[in-house]
């Protein structure tokens, strides 16, 4: 049997770990949901869903991964050789999505180009947005296609190639990739928080950003117009398992590199920390900023706050030109960007990849050229003027709907089946700091009771209305409900294929305790 891949060090599967779990979503995401959501108010609900969800999910994930010593697909067939399907359904939908992040990535790739001399223009705002996406707004056609954009093209043939040269020979060139792709970032973060909090206003956005409205916490039926506990909860409990890629089967892969001398619990932590830390943080860069601009226009904050592709790519390019020195902030900015979306990237590749290889016995040449490939394909329909219309339905049915699944699953099977007194029991002959029973009630009855609640808030809110820019029954249909069918009917395909003989003969872990 041939020897399975391991982290070089402790820090390298570290670093490999918060560069996924570190993304885009910590920029551009976190600061406004946390602003919408009470400011103040939804840090303690984030911070107490982390504790209570987040971090127990990673050493769950990290453990599965290690106990099985496989990918997502062989880690749940090692529980039972009927569960495979379900650990490529985790992975599948990942790979969803990062047909679609490739795309975001090409966003960020472009206007790196265009901060060389600004060729944004002085005031890009959302006319050159439009103008480089393409974007179809025409509400009289909402199924127009809109024209390929060429540009965009060339910037996810780049991401691909950087993807797959970063996981070329898997954890050896990842554990060596993250040095760069995950301290670079936080350099760069540090330089936008001191200019952030530094510029004219900035205090104003700050305010907006941190002042708690504590009533959102506990009010189930606020005044109409106004968020309810219940959503503020949701939000907190789906950007936690959003932003530490749990679900995914990225962690599972990653844990089952991981060497016997590797402390589950204590990198778990290490891990949570580190992605929280650089969602608060960077909230303060953001919201300065937002704040400088506010200010210079007159109004409020809540009229310039944005979140998505608008802050990124409309505000904050509006904000870099009126700084001294606005070509090197520019260039840096979309550096940072560039560098927080690759990690976040070729983690749900290599999930992807190294449950091709596990199964099929691939070179990780063959696994990620092929894995690459079929990801090339399938986003190049995001590449058209209607493109980011479909990409905003995938991403909200693959985060609400697809990652929840794959979370309450993992708890219903580890937690109940596999029992998860047995894996705590795995856990802590493993690491250094101990863990109790009050793990194995989060995994069995708590987290589950949230994600059941999430599911039914989601389904009743699509049953009122359908979602996407267009309110369109249809769209929702097929970039929604269609494309998580097609995950799971993939899933299903991969299960039933026959994989090397390696793979075929492992067989579903012992009943008895591990020793």
């Amino acid at each position: 049997m041939a020897a399975r891949d391991v982290w070089g060090s402790r820090t390298a599967f570290v670093l490999a770990s918060i560069g996924s779990a570190i993304g885009l979503g910590n920029l551009w995401r976190f600061p406004y949901v946390c602003y919408k959501y009470g400011g103040g108010a939804f840090l303690i609900a984030y911070a107490i869903c982390l504790l209570v969800a987040g971090i127990p999910l990673l050493m769950l994930e990290f453990s599965l991964g290690k106990k099985m010593s496989n990918a997502s697909p062989g880690a749940f067939r090692g529980v039972h050789k009927n569960l495979e399907w379900f650990g490529w359904f985790a992975v599948g939908t990942g790979f969803i999505i990062c047909t679609y992040y490739s795309g975001i990535m090409s966003y960020c790739i472009n206007y790196f180009c265009y901060s060389f001399g600004l060729s944004w223009g002085n005031t890009p705002g959302e006319f050159f947005f439009d103008e480089v996406l393409g974007i179809t707004n025409n509400p009289q056609k909402p199924w127009e296609l809109g024209a390929f954009k060429w540009p965009l093209f060339a910037g996810v043939l780049v991401a691909w190639i950087w993807i797959v040269a970063s996981i070329w020979k898997g954890t050896k060139t990842v554990g060596k990739v993250v040095w760069f792709t995950v301290l670079g970032p936080w350099l760069l973060l540090i330089v936008f928080v001191v200019r952030g909090v530094t510029l004219e206003g900035a205090s104003q956005g700050l305010s907006y950003y941190l002042t708690p409205d504590w009533s959102m916490l506990w009010t189930i039926n606020p005044g109409a117009g106004q968020i309810g506990a219940h959503e503020l909860w949701l939000a907190a409990i789906s950007q936690v398992f959003f932003s530490l890629t749990v679900g995914f089967g990225v962690m599972i892969a990653y844990g089952s590199f991981m060497d016997d001398r590797t402390c589950i619990v204590k990198n778990a932590w290490i891990i949570g920390i580190a992605d929280a830390m650089t969602a608060v943080v960077g909230g303060f860069a953001v919201f300065g900023a937002l704040g400088h601009k506010a200010f210079l226009e007159g109004v409020d904050v809540a009229q310039v706050v944005e979140s998505g592709p608008g802050l990124t790519f409309v505000t904050y390019p509006e904000i870099i030109n009126g700084l001294p020195l606005p070509e090197l902030f520019g260039v840096l900015f979309f550096t940072m960007l560039s560098l927080l979306a690759i990690d976040s990237a070729f983690s749900l590749v290599e999930a992807m990849s190294a449950a091709i290889k596990d199964k099929f016995g691939f070179t990780h040449a063959r696994a990620n050229l092929t894995v690459a490939g079929v990801g090339l394909v399938m986003g190049l329909p995001y590449l058209l003027g209607s493109g980011i219309h479909w990409l905003d339905i995938v991403d909200h049915f693959m985060n609400f709907f697809g990652l929840p699944l794959v979370v309450l699953g993992t708890c219903l099977i580890v937690g109940w089946y596999y029992r998860a007194s047995r894996m705590r029991h795995f856990i802590n002959e493993r690491s250094e700091g101990k863990i109790g029973i009050w793990w194995d009630i989060r995994i069995q009855l708590i987290i589950p009771a949230f994600i059941i609640f999430m599911l039914a808030f989601e389904i009743h809110e699509r049953l009122k209305a359908p979602y996407g820019d267009f309110g369109l029954r249809s769209q929702e249909v097929v970039f929604g409900w269609a494309m998580l069918l097609l995950v799971l009917l993939g899933a299903v395909a991969l299960s039933v294929l026959k994989g090397s003989k390696e793979f075929q003969q492992r067989q579903p872990a012992s009943s008895e305790e591990d020793a």
